[in-house]
């Protein structure tokens, strides 16, 4: 099991600078994008913005991510890092057009750190070559850094501490889910996965879990359902879940008034003070 994180300031920005006490920022998510790979009830693809007091994040972000960052307000040059859960497109090749949107649109001055699964940079490169021919080995006026994640060590960016789990989603490299801890608030995400009895470690303690639910009760490779979901909800030890990734069989059943009791149900757009 983790640990409940105990609140720890880490250095990050200049907001020691400006008399701000890093122990007291609090944390916001916003789910970006709430939808599957095909667009499901004309929902986005994943991703989930994270603020900490002025620092901002990225859980995973899918092909329409810009757009969805569009709708909400959010600058994407406020982001100072991205991480990616598995590399398949819908949770992560939304980072072509985001680089080259910073170099072309936002000229982005700032560092960006993108943190994934191995051959995280490789397939990035590979998917800007596809569908931009020769754009990925043009500089860019800001520092990009890509980490591979390390399973058996936590990755601190900012003040953020991240710590991954491998899970049961075939993706040409390791697929995890994903804790986010800082300020003693925990956010933790399934990402993309069959059951697997490790998810209860990934959400224990944790103030959101975030947990995908492609259907309702069909059994789909390397995904999960909600009879699968629901029959572990006592187990989770999380103080909010929520539900995210629905496919057309799931959101048929929520349109029909399906009873989830206090479990969230995502949408492109909903907010949560963590």
């Amino acid at each position: 099991m983790f640990p409940r994180e105990q609140p720890v300031i880490y250095p990050y920005g200049n907001l020691g600078d400006r008399g701000i006490d890093a122990g007291n920022i609090a944390m916001k998510l916003t789910i970006v994008g709430s939808g599957d790979a095909f667009g499901s009830g004309g929902r986005l693809q994943t991703s989930f913005h994270v603020a900490i007091g002025e620092w901002n994040c990225l859980v995973d972000c899918g092909a329409t991510t810009l757009m969805g960052m569009s709708r909400l307000g959010l600058d994407p040059n406020g982001v100072s890092a991205i991480f990616i859960s598995h590399l398949h497109g819908d949770h992560f090749s939304g980072l072509v057009w985001w680089l080259l949107h910073a170099r072309h649109v936002a000229k982005r001055q700032t560092p960006l750190t993108i943190v994934g699964p191995s051959t995280i940079a490789e397939r990035y490169r590979a998917a800007t070559e596809a569908l931009f021919p020769g754009s990925s080995d043009k500089s860019l006026a800001f520092d990009l850094n890509f980490i591979e994640f390390d399973e058996a060590v936590p990755c601190e960016v900012g003040p953020v501490v991240v710590t991954v789990v491998p899970v049961s989603h075939p993706s040409g490299a390791p697929s995890y889910a994903v804790r986010l801890a800082a300020e003693g608030k925990v956010v933790s995400y399934s990402g993309d996965t069959e059951w697997v009895d490790a998810l209860l470690d990934v959400a224990s303690g944790a103030d959101v879990y975030i947990t995908e639910c492609f259907s309702f009760d069909q059994d789909i490779p390397h995904h999960m359902n909600w009879q699968k979901i629901s029959s572990h909800l006592d187990e989770f030890n999380a103080r909010r879940v929520v539900v995210t990734h629905m496919g057309d069989d799931m959101l048929s059943r929520v349109a029909a008034g399906l009873d989830v009791g206090d479990v969230i149900l995502a949408k492109d757009g909903l907010s949560l003070d963590v």
